[in-house]
């Protein structure tokens, strides 16, 4: 296993339209070592999600993991471990909820990000097997998050408002406990 480079806000790569990744490839030893090696990345990073071309693949793949003891994000629950090759997702309600999202990719910021609570996902998993999930809250921030680096996009796109893009230690400072939160 190895720890692969992140690539940060500027790389090309970050705003392509990922490939989708062929079913026959899945089951291959690279791609499932490729895997292996994502897992690894972000959670040597202290991530709770990380897509492909992040690590400069640019294919339809991503990797979300909330540990209840991750630095970023102390407060969330764990979701376990989730493999998404090809995911396709619906919107399951108009209600959003907003979070100050962080990037791998945007090192040392924070954004205030409004997105839809509710997420149906279709994917096919490490195994190539065909699965779905409907999640909501946190997790499904965290995987529209994810799912929006396949189709080019970074959370910065998605701000409330520029204001509410801040450096971390400004986030930790001023924002993390609530006080100054302009959230409906």
């Amino acid at each position: 296993m190895a720890i692969l480079k992140v690539a940060r806000m500027g790389h090309p790569i970050l705003r392509q339209v990922a490939k989708p990744v062929l079913e026959k490839e899945i089951k291959k030893p690279e791609f499932q070592s490729f895997i292996e090696d994502m897992i690894e990345t972000m959670h040597e990073y202290s991530g709770i999600g990380l897509a492909a071309p992040q690590v400069h693949r640019s294919i339809r793949v991503s990797v979300v993991a909330i540990q209840e003891d991750n630095e970023r994000y102390p407060d969330q629950k764990n979701s376990g471990l989730h493999v998404f090759i090809n995911p396709v997702w619906t919107f399951k309600s108009q209600k959003e909820d907003s979070y100050w999202e962080g990037c791998l990719s945007v090192p040392g910021m924070r954004g205030l990000v409004a997105r839809p609570n509710k997420l149906h996902v279709s994917f096919l998993d490490r195994n190539a097997k065909p699965q779905e999930m409907t999640v909501d809250g946190f997790l499904s921030t965290v995987l529209q998050h994810e799912f929006d680096h396949l189709d080019g996009k970074l959370y910065l796109d998605r701000l409330v408002d520029t204001s509410k893009l801040v450096f971390e230690e400004e986030y930790e400072k001023y924002w993390a406990n609530g006080e100054h939160e302009e959230v409906d």
